[in-house]
């Protein structure tokens, strides 16, 4: 890995260096371009700088480098639409550029290390310079190859559409998330948490209810949804429903598998104490079962967001994230179905983080979360 930011200062330089007669007059698009020109000379210079043997301020050097390089390929993307493969030179740098990333994350995840507090910070500063570069490079090779905004809009295109749309994506976002999903993974969770209680009290009902939450959990949502609009109506209520039937079953599996992983020498402890089968429940069983259940739990999270979405294409009202999709489509906006792809995925992913968050507040204890010194 040392010797990475050398190789992609060499690119880097080999591609401002590789000239192609793009224009008539056989003009160099990097000469003709100062601002380009000058991002590429700064970057270069700064990869260059953290490829030096005894350099200590190598990390700072990648970071900046990319920061500057950054600019040069979108301005002649630009300048050059649809050129594509036409610009060896442009797509040569920016495999530089990409390797002075790559970089710059290894050497922040490096150096986060558990306990420092500065390792907090630095954890998550690696993949979101990783997110970052994938929406960069979508940007630049949608834009340099030149590709239908009907195929794939660019990064630049959807947060237009996020700007200007946000009243209509929060209407959307509140139908959906903050009604249908919560509400069905809130019951769809209590009702196989409170079953799979029920079936550990009263075991001969496993062998009854388990067969027949099974069944209903092979049943595929494009088949119920259409059923529970005629039951509970277009609105929101459908929607939870079907949200219902899809996360009670991982629910009642996590949580039973949870329950039957308590050994036997902890059993056997509880009931030298005389401990009732509640107390033994709320001080052994129901703590052993937490990661279980968790795990259900953040299953269940996406499992509602999915479900939510796919049942409005099958009636709702005028809002939700199904129906916008549904309707934007028809109408080819695909920027602003990817700007709604886009919300209801940042959505799913803090909904999970949250859950995770509260899994690791009260599972500290648990061996997935000791901390080695």
């Amino acid at each position: 890995m040392r010797r990475l930011p050398a190789i992609a200062a060499i690119l880097m330089a080999a591609g401002m260096a590789l000239t192609d007669s793009v224009e008539p007059a056989g003009a160099s698009p990097w000469l003709s371009h100062p601002a380009a020109l000058a991002c590429g000379v700064l970057a270069l210079l700064a990869t260059g700088w953290a490829a030096t043997p005894r350099s200590d301020s190598g990390l700072p050097a990648l970071l900046i480098g990319l920061l500057l390089g950054l600019p040069a390929p979108l301005i002649l993307v630009d300048a050059y639409p649809a050129a594509g493969l036409a610009l060896p030179g442009l797509w040569l740098y920016l495999i530089g550029l990409g390797l002075t990333a790559w970089c710059a994350m290894d050497r922040l995840a490096d150096i986060a290390r558990p306990g420092d507090h500065r390792g907090k910070a630095l954890s998550l500063a690696a993949p979101v310079l990783f997110g970052f570069w994938l929406l960069y490079v979508w940007e630049v090779l949608v834009v340099g190859f030149g590709v239908p905004q009907i195929l794939l809009p660019a990064p630049h295109q959807i947060g237009h559409q996020l700007a200007s749309q946000a009243p209509v994506l929060w209407s959307d976002f509140r139908q959906t998330f903050l009604k249908a999903v919560l509400a069905g993974w809130a019951a769809g969770c209590g009702l196989g948490f409170i079953t799979a209680v029920v079936i550990d009290r009263i075991p001969f009902l496993q062998r009854g209810l388990l067969p027949l939450g099974n069944l209903v959990s092979a049943v595929p949502v494009v088949g119920i949804a259409p059923i529970m609009v005629m039951w509970f109506g277009f609105d929101w209520p459908s929607k939870a429903a079907v949200i219902v039937v899809m996360t009670f079953f991982p629910m009642l599996i996590n949580t039973l598998a949870g329950f039957a992983e308590v050994d036997a020498m902890s059993r056997d402890l509880m009931r030298a104490y005389g401990a009732s089968y509640w107390q033994s429940f709320f001080k052994l069983r129901l703590p052993n079962a937490l990661p279980f259940i968790f795990n259900a739990l953040k299953i269940n999270s996406t499992l509602a967001m999915i479900g939510g979405i796919v049942a409005e294409f099958f009636g709702s009202p005028i809002a939700g994230m199904g129906f916008r999709i549904s309707v934007e489509v028809a109408r080819m906006n695909v920027d602003v179905v990817w700007a709604t792809i886009a919300v209801a995925a940042l959505a799913g992913s803090l909904f999970y983080w949250l859950i995770a968050l509260v899994e690791r507040n009260l599972t500290f204890w648990h061996a997935s979360y000791r901390q080695r010194g």
